[in-house]
């Protein structure tokens, strides 16, 4: 390479690095609920016989969202709206799901009436064809009849809650009226005060969703006629601090347009959070250097470069969460933290094709200049980096397009960490080696670079390489053997699905001491649940999972009632609750996600590859799909929306395996060799097999440390992705590979077209 296209490279890796760690440093990290604590709430607009629940309807209901939600003093909430209908609301550090969906999600249809009189029966609260209506009298406790409105929410300027120190009223609700609604208010207080003292038609009542709040009658230095001006009132009724603060946030907000239903509701403790935070930062520190020193021990001084690179990755995935504004949420600390095993891959790829060139030059030619053997180790190591790592990019859109909640965080870490795992690996860690190997006292010991040995696994596979394509019959066989076993996974213990795809409530509770999970789930199908999933876990098992069908709030009462008395005083860690209708949406969107991730790698691999090719690793790749998906039946475990990330993401590494050696088997071939193809694809697995392992070996040693520290959560999206690794590993040579060879010696390639000959003209040129 040119020294000037070295340092232009070299300022511009520096230049990116320097910018990422000025972001790292400046710029405050934005934390999922699960993080950080909070509630996060999905509701959905409903149509109404005059307004249809869409778009332009549901922006509307957003505003007036916001402003309730302002109301509750809640620091830095996030209200959206997800597709013509749902809006989805994040209040972190508010605890209590209740408070939040009951204040949010009602109506608040604020009016005011003046007092016709008093009734003897109730219409059921609905208004009259003109407007008036009978309500219970909050006061006196009889029923009032009310005329039609003569004031409504809309005409409310401003709403506060103010404890009232001097007249003994104890927590009121000051309400401020726009101007045409102050000479509204005038007139109507006007004309009550006509009414003589103790008359119900003295009184006014504002009236919030159907119920009276306060009927206060007009004091009686106020004239008729005249009424009270000013434009402002009191709501008066014996409210708590909370209620008044509720109430303000409601009537300020004013009327939602449309009526919403509570579609999911998730609550996570703060503890819970830091708890997340920590496991992971650990798991990420454990894990990176686990693959640093392993990496380091293979390939020596490159090993150490990489390790570097490896640390410079993570300033610039971490940078561009930061600076993109994404979510950071648990699943995708996993994702970030799993991007290590990209990087390394990479980096892998490079190192195994630089030994190989470094043999092919020869000792004394390398070793005069072992820049050459990896400048073309670079330049050869490109198409299978692109490939392997566009297929897990294809994997993260999807994940970003049908997920839902901190899901979608993790597509989104996870292709950012794809794309800085490619810078890292062919600028970063190329410049660093140059600049390495460019030493003299590195040339004097060629040992240390790591390239002057093909690896003691490789030198055996030299000695006496596999015929593993001989056998093709037998490993059908073992791969038609697991299928059936996880099928029968499927059938007999049937596949758990989590609440988010069934509908339901999922509740995590702490307990002071430790819980005996028989007498949990005894005391819980005391209270009315018999069907109740519940589980002890955490430290100590102190922790209490109940997942139950029914998703109203009085059955989360009950149950914490019945734990309290079996197990002491227990707090909610963390309370998601899914509608049904909801359930099965994502349960469709999970099977379309992986539909379109088998269509969409089938389509780029026939680009790329051949059909045949393509048809192979696909296979290999739904075989590892319903493996795992087998292996979580056997056990138990739920399948939920965090698992289907861990699926998705065995999409990307198993198709990642499989096109790596598929991509030496077109090399080889492309040489004109005229060996059988089965001996062909033997030569590709033994060219190949280290980098497998290695680069397994670095994603093994952070998903270890995540399935250990990781927490619930983490534990069993680790253990599928352990899983999906090493299946991964196996089924490009044991599945992807024979079927290759299979397809091709039914449907050969048809022979090239032989080049045209090259003539030179009169003045030299070729043509």
């Amino acid at each position: 390479m040119p020294p000037s296209a070295v340092l232009r490279r070299a300022l511009l890796a520096l230049a990116v690095v320097a910018l990422a760690l000025w972001t790292a440093l400046t710029t405050q990290p934005r934390l999922g609920l699960d993080l950080r604590g909070g509630t996060r709430i999905v509701l959905e607009t409903q149509d109404t016989p005059a307004l249809r629940a869409d778009a332009e309807a549901t922006d509307r209901a957003l505003e007036v969202l916001r402003k309730r939600v302002d109301g509750l003093g809640v620091a830095e909430p996030s209200l959206a709206r997800a597709g013509e209908n749902r809006i989805v609301v994040e209040l972190p550090g508010l605890r209590d799901p209740r408070e939040a969906a009951e204040v949010i999600g009602r109506t608040a249809q604020l009016t005011v009436h003046a007092v016709t009189g008093t009734a003897a029966a109730a219409p059921g609260g609905r208004p009259a064809a003109d407007g008036s209506r009978v309500l219970a009298d909050p006061d006196g406790g009889g029923l009032l009849a009310l005329a039609a409105p003569a004031l409504t929410g809309d005409g409310v300027k401003s709403a506060d809650a103010v404890l009232d120190t001097t007249g003994g009223r104890g927590w009121t609700v000051d309400l401020a009226f726009r101007d045409g609604a102050a000479a509204d208010w005038a007139r109507l207080t006007g004309e009550a005060a006509c009414a003589p003292a103790g008359d119900p038609a003295r009184r006014v009542a504002i009236v919030l969703d159907d119920r009276i709040v306060s009927a206060p009658a007009v004091q009686a230095g106020v004239t008729c006629g005249a009424g009270i001006a000013g434009g402002s009132t009191q709501i008066t009724g014996g409210f708590s601090a909370e209620e008044a603060r509720d109430l303000a946030a409601l009537v300020e907000g004013g009327a939602l347009p449309l009526p919403v239903t509570t579609l999911e509701q998730s609550t996570v403790g703060p503890t819970l959070g830091a708890d997340a935070i920590r496991a992971s930062a650990l798991a990420a520190v454990i894990g990176l250097a686990c693959t640093g020193v392993f990496v380091i021990v293979v390939y020596r001084l490159l090993g150490l470069l990489a390790t570097v690179a490896l640390l410079l990755y993570g300033l610039l995935s971490y940078a561009a969460v930061v600076a993109l504004g994404a979510t950071l949420t648990l699943p995708g600390l996993a994702g970030f933290v799993l991007a290590v095993g990209i990087a390394v891959d990479a980096n892998v790829l490079v190192f195994e094709r630089a030994r190989e060139e470094y043999a092919a030059l020869g000792r004394t030619t390398a070793v005069r200049d072992p820049r050459r053997p990896l400048a073309t180790a670079f330049a050869k190591a490109w198409s299978a980096v692109a490939d392997s790592n566009v297929t897990t990019l294809l994997a993260a859109g999807l994940l970003f397009a049908f997920a839902t909640g901190p899901v979608k965080g993790f597509g989104v870490t996870l292709a950012l960490g794809v794309l800085a795992s490619m810078v890292t690996a062919m600028v970063i860690t190329r410049l660093l080696a140059d600049a390495a190997l460019a030493l003299p006292a590195v040339r004097r010991r060629p040992a240390l670079t790591g390239m002057a040995g093909l690896g003691r696994l490789r030198t055996r596979l030299a000695r006496r390489a596999p015929r593993l394509m001989v056998h093709r019959r037998r490993w059908y066989a073992v791969s038609t053997v697991l299928l059936l076993v996880a099928l029968a996974g499927i059938g007999v213990r049937g596949v758990q699905l989590g609440v988010e795809f069934t509908g339901g409530r999922d509740v995590q509770y702490a307990a002071t001491r430790p819980v005996d999970a028989d007498a949990a789930r005894a005391a819980v199908a005391a209270a009315g649940f018999p069907d109740a999933v519940v589980q002890a876990t955490g430290d100590g098992g102190r922790d209490v999972t109940v997942r139950v069908a029914e998703t109203d709030d009085s059955a989360q009462r009950r149950i914490t009632e019945a734990l309290t008395k079996t197990a002491g005083p227990v707090t909610v860690e963390r309370d998601d609750l899914v509608g049904p209708s909801l359930g099965g949406e994502l349960r469709t969107h999970a099977l379309l996600a992986l539909g379109l991730a088998v269509a969409a790698q089938l389509a780029y691999l026939s680009v790329r590859f051949r059909w045949t090719y393509a048809a192979a690793a696909v296979v290999a790749m739904a075989q590892d799909v319903l493996l795992v998906v087998g292996l979580f039946a056997w056990l138990g475990k739920p399948v939920d929306s965090v698992f289907l990330a861990a699926l998705l993401t065995v999409v990307g590494y198993s198709v990642n395996d499989s096109v790596v050696v598929l991509d030496r088997l077109r090399e080889i071939r492309r040489t004109g060799t005229r060996l059988p193809l089965a001996d062909l694809a033997d030569r590709a697995v033994a060219q190949t097999l280290p980098r497998t392992v290695n680069t397994g070996m670095g994603a093994l040693f952070v998903l270890a440390a995540l399935a250990v520290l990781g927490g619930d959560t983490l534990t069993d999206f680790s253990v599928a992705l352990l899983a999906g690794v090493v299946l991964g590993m196996a089924s490009t040579v044991f599945t992807a590979l024979p079927l290759t060879v299979t397809l091709e010696s039914r449907a050969p390639k048809p022979p090239a077209r032989p080049a045209k000959p090259r003539t030179s003209n009169p003045t030299g040129a070729v043509v």
